[in-house]
């Protein structure tokens, strides 16, 4: 029985030196190729393979936020260009990593490494890859969400606030609000410090949102946003609140 693969890679020269490779290697069927993250998106979904030759830099969205969507993903071999900060996380928790140019024999040995772990079983390349990026100090400039119909990509600039949903959260933003598997924790690591400050245990707001500060108990203050809704703020938050204003 062959390993069903896909190929999401962005350039065209690439994909067919990947296809070339990979005509000499039995036990495999190329179910598909892909050119951007959205694409290559479905077709996992649709084709349910064995294991993707994904590239990192892609257009509409980077091999990290397709892969943060999938609720059961394959297994990955990274393609890319870029020697940077997660080519060691590669290594370690995906099937490989391949940095563009490489030869042939670097291909197969990366392939059976992947037929190897699907023989037995082990955990995926995006379980591993999550559990780094989740602990990097990556700021992040966008989120990718999921929802019924769509994939939104919403800019960090277009978050107003975040407030906690038991093991999600929900951003809220001028065109809605988005349900997310993150945690608040997650969001106050990674959204910058300067924009965003973590108010209460359940909310992080966008400082250049904050319209005042006003009392609400003895000892307790609200924080009211420029579009009129109010957040509970506690000891801890309003005291970085006042660091973060200067008052």
């Amino acid at each position: 029985m062959n390993h069903k693969i896909l190929i999401i890679e962005d350039e065209e020269p690439a994909r067919m030196l990947l296809k070339q490779y990979l005509a000499g290697i039995t036990g495999l069927e190329i179910a598909g190729e892909y050119a951007d993250g959205f694409s290559g998106l479905k077709g996992i979904q649709d084709h349910k393979p064995d294991l993707v030759f994904l590239d990192v830099q892609m257009p509409k969205l980077n091999g990290f936020e397709m892969l943060e969507l999938l609720d059961e993903p394959p297994e990955i071999i990274f393609t890319t260009a870029y020697d940077q900060y997660a080519i060691k996380a590669f290594e370690l928790n995906a099937v490989d990593y391949l940095l563009k140019p490489f030869p042939e024999e670097r291909l197969r040995e990366a392939v059976n490494k992947a037929f190897e772990r699907l023989r037995v079983k082990k955990k995926t390349a995006y379980t591993g890859l999550r559990e780094h990026i989740d602990k990097t100090g990556e700021i992040l400039s966008r989120v990718v969400v999921k929802t019924r119909n769509e994939i939104k990509v919403i800019p960090a600039d277009q978050i107003l606030y975040i407030e906690a949903q038991d093991d999600y959260v929900m951003i809220y933003t001028p065109s809605g609000k988005y349900l997310k598997q993150k945690t608040m924790k997650y969001y106050e690591d990674h959204l910058g410090k300067d924009e965003f400050v973590r108010v209460h245990r359940s909310y992080i707001v966008r400082t250049d949102q904050i319209s005042r500060l006003e009392p609400y108990e003895k000892n307790v203050w609200l924080v009211v946003l420029k579009g009129g809704q109010k957040i509970p703020v506690s000891r801890s938050g309003y005291g970085l609140l006042r660091e973060v204003l200067d008052i």
